[in-house]
């Protein structure tokens, strides 16, 4: 971050009933002198319409509320008449802020310059953090990458000035880290466009990753929907020490949940163990949620949040936040839906993978897991930092580690990497001496960006197919996810394990109980790692990255080049016919896991992100075709022949045959990328007919007018043959709550009738009769 010192225009605090509101118009000087938030004009703290709206709701609802209740109903929209039923009802919300990646602020401003409104309607941000590859160093690599996406950052920053959107440069630090240090708040409600946005709740706020057309909805001052979530409560006694960090927290209940054990749930952590971790700690574990599916994770408002805010410049709110404390924690008494305990001080240190972030081991017993398993026990590459684990606390205490190992004479034994989250961390790191401590030891300071943890990352140290093994510090671990190679064993822990592996060079060590051999050939043991959990001197806030939208826009131009092959703007799509979807060509039966990352890979495809018919030659090339085991080679129906799935995409579409998508449990599970949606929808792809769906990619495709589908009976996933076609009856009384037909026309003439049901609302049901969620907002204008 690099935050500057605020003019204040007008701060005022304003008493009413009691209660008190901060409200923040603020120019910025040019100089830097202590970190303060980054507010847009007009932007309110209102804890007066928070506890009014939980009051209602809990004389509504007679009983006491979690802290989730609180913050969600709280921001209803209609409190007094919102049906609330965890796991059943549909909430209208109204979100106070909305934040976007690079990579997926391009379809996001794309699709809000195609709805003609003029000014976004809650204050929102662009962060540039996803364009920028790991190659060198973080100088050099910051340089390459505005050269190579200047017309990407351009319009970002035309786009937001003209719309009245915050812009933060290139440089300035991954989106999770820039929220936590300067807009998330004890009980505000944030939407962003990436799914570890939930980082948030680490100071009490409830952030919630959605797809681009979500953040248009809020954007443009529409009530957000929310399927209201089921609250999981984990349970935290005991105390952090010694070798166990956050991280092993969210290890270990990924290891008890899965990857979808949180689907459609909140996760709110409580507890007398809470204490014990850090603000950014409890900031790392609502981060990695995501990859439990939880709609989001929070914690309670306590001391260590304040602290953090007095030391990022909010001490305003902070002291708000004690006066309304009642309202930021749970009320006693209040019911979870399923409550999981963990004691801090029992919990060992936890290595999570390969290829799943739900493959929990304890460190002690990896070594020998790996053995048995065959996978590679060298450690080619330790990388720290990332979105969950930069915070000044986790830098300091995996160079506490590395000064251990100097002073005994060694370096790492594999190679590493070091990401800070941000350009105030960065900063103070470098300014204190930890950053000449990493690269001592034989670390690259990387840019202040996503890079490897995104698969932006040009590996060089292994082929492409050669099996090796890396751990990171980072939350994914999906196969090909880091650098491409599907042979690549990547693990998740915490930066301090990272540090310990990465100087052991191999799995099979154990810092709590192995010992290292020094320069001199002395045995010795790392002492626990140890770190400040905030700067003892105030955070050095670096360059000035933050462009500030202009009150007057009028000039401000936002040009897209017809020749752009970077850039494209949207055509909408075509409503519904109002007739059943008759004969749909099987385009690839998808074998076991399916993510994002299948369906729309990151990595050098990133640079498409704003233009759809390019990224569209991405769709699907990851995804196991379960009629020869291969990815990105399916039957072309019509010839005869093997391609692409793109390709036989494009080439159904071009003789007008829609298409269906057949797929397993969790389809969808990942990043929150619309792309994902979008692509199939261009493609002509109609229908995705699976198991079940991770959360965000079922609104992403209703948003764009496909059809989410799942088998009534899952077993009726192996009826469906690749050469299929399958129609979906019932159309013409579409509707919440009634479940469709399909018929499955089989090669041999044969055909199976099968049960489907969705979770259509009436408003979503609109959008595929139109279309889409844009084509029915441009409807009701």
């Amino acid at each position: 971050m690099a935050s500057y010192c605020m003019t204040v225009t007008r701060l005022r605090l304003v008493l009413g009933e009691g209660a008190r509101r901060l409200h923040v118009s603020a120019a910025f000087n040019a100089k830097p002198k202590v970190a303060m938030s980054r507010f847009e004009p007009g932007t309110s703290i209102s804890y007066e319409k928070l506890h009014e709206n939980i009051d209602i709701v809990r004389k509504r609802l007679n009983r006491p509320l979690t802290l989730s209740e609180k913050i969600v109903y709280g921001h209803l929209d209609d409190p007094v008449g919102q049906d609330i039923a965890r796991g059943r009802t549909y909430l209208r919300l109204r979100p106070d802020r909305v934040a976007m990646q690079d990579a997926t602020a391009q379809m996001a401003m794309l699709q809000f310059i195609s709805s003609g409104l003029p000014k976004v309607a809650v204050p929102s941000t662009i962060h540039c953090d996803h364009l920028i590859e790991a190659q060198i160093g973080g100088v050099e690599d910051l340089k390459r990458a505005k050269e190579v996406n200047q017309e990407v950052y351009n319009f970002l920053a035309t786009a937001g000035a003209k719309y009245g959107v915050g812009f933060w440069k290139p440089g300035s630090g991954i989106i999770h880290q820039i929220i936590l240090e300067n807009y998330a708040y004890p009980g505000v409600l944030l939407i962003g466009t990436d799914s570890h946005t939930p980082n948030g709740g680490g100071l009490g706020s409830i952030c919630i990753g959605v797809g681009g057309a979500d953040a248009v909805d809020v954007m443009a001052g529409i009530p957000w929907e929310l399927k209201c979530p089921n609250v999981i409560g984990v349970k935290l006694t005991g105390s952090l020490s010694g070798w166990t960090s956050p991280k092993d927290v969210i290890l270990k209940v990924a290891g008890i949940l899965t990857v979808k054990g949180g689907t459609g749930a909140i996760v709110e952590y409580h507890g007398p163990g809470v204490d014990s971790i850090s603000c950014t700690g409890m900031a790392t574990i609502c981060n990695m949620g995501a990859e439990i599916g939880a709609t989001t994770s929070v914690f309670p408002y306590n001391h260590r949040m304040k602290t953090y805010l007095n030391k990022t410049g909010r001490a305003d709110i902070a002291a708000l936040a004690d006066e309304h404390k009642d309202d930021l924690v749970p009320d006693k008494g209040c019911k979870y839906d399923h409550v999981i305990e963990i004691n801090l001080s029992e919990l060992k240190p936890h290595i999570n993978g390969p290829f799943t972030p739900d493959l929990a081991h304890p460190v002690s017993e990896i070594g020998a897991v790996a053995e048995k398993n065959g996978w590679p026990l060298e450690v080619k590459v330790g990388l720290i930092g990332s979105c969950t684990n930069s915070s000044y606390e986790d830098m300091g205490r995996a160079a506490s580690l590395a000064k251990q190992a100097l002073d005994k004479g060694l370096k790492c034994k594999a190679a590493f990497t070091v990401t800070p989250g941000s350009e105030q961390i960065r900063a103070t790191i470098e300014r204190d001496g930890f950053s000449k401590i990493l690269r001592d030891v034989g670390g690259v300071v990387l840019a202040n960006a996503c890079g490897p943890c995104i698969g932006q990352w040009d590996r060089k140290d292994v082929k492409m197919g050669e099996k090796n093994t890396i751990v990171t510090s980072y939350n994914r671990n999906f196969t090909s996810r880091n650098d491409a190679n599907p042979a690549t064993h990547a693990f998740v822990t915490s930066p301090e394990i990272v540090t310990a592996l990465a100087i052991a060079g191999t799995l099979k060590f154990d810092p709590e109980t192995d010992y290292l051999t020094a320069a001199n050939g002395e045995k010795f043991k790392l002492e626990p790692p140890n770190g400040d959990e905030l700067p003892a001197r105030d955070f050095d806030p670096g360059q000035d990255t933050y462009q500030h939208p202009p009150a007057e826009s009028g000039s401000v131009m936002v040009d897209v080049s017809p020749t752009s092959t970077r850039l494209q703007l949207l055509e909408p799509f075509d409503k519904w016919n109002g007739k059943d979807l008759e004969d749909l060509q099987v385009l690839i039966k998808v074998k076991g896991k399916c993510t994002t990352d299948h369906i729309s890979a990151a990595g050098p495809w990133l640079k498409f992100r704003g233009h759809l018919d390019n990224i569209s030659n991405n769709m699907l090339i990851g995804a196991i075709n379960i009629e020869n085991d291969a990815v990105n080679k399916i039957k072309n129906r019509l010839t005869g022949e093997y391609g692409g799935v793109p390709d036989v995409a494009r080439h159904y579409k071009a003789n007008g045959l829609s298409w269906v998508v057949v797929g397993d449990d969790n389809y969808g599970e990942g990043s929150s990328r619309e792309h994902a949606a979008l692509e199939p929808r261009h493609l002509g792809g109609r229908v995705i007919l699976v198991k079940s769906f991770a959360r965000i990619h079922e609104t992403n495709l209703k948003k764009q007018g496909m059809l989410p589908l799942t088998f009534a009976d899952p077993t009726d996933y192996d009826k469906i043959r690749p050469d299929d076609k399958i129609s979906i009856t019932g159309l013409a009384t579409f509707a919440p709550g009634k479940p469709l037909k399909g018929v499955v026309k089989h090669g041999d003439g044969s055909q199976d009738i099968i049960n489907l049901n969705h979770t259509f609302n009436e408003n979503q049901v609109e959008w595929f009769h139109a279309g889409s969620a844009l084509n029915r907002m441009k409807e009701l204008q």
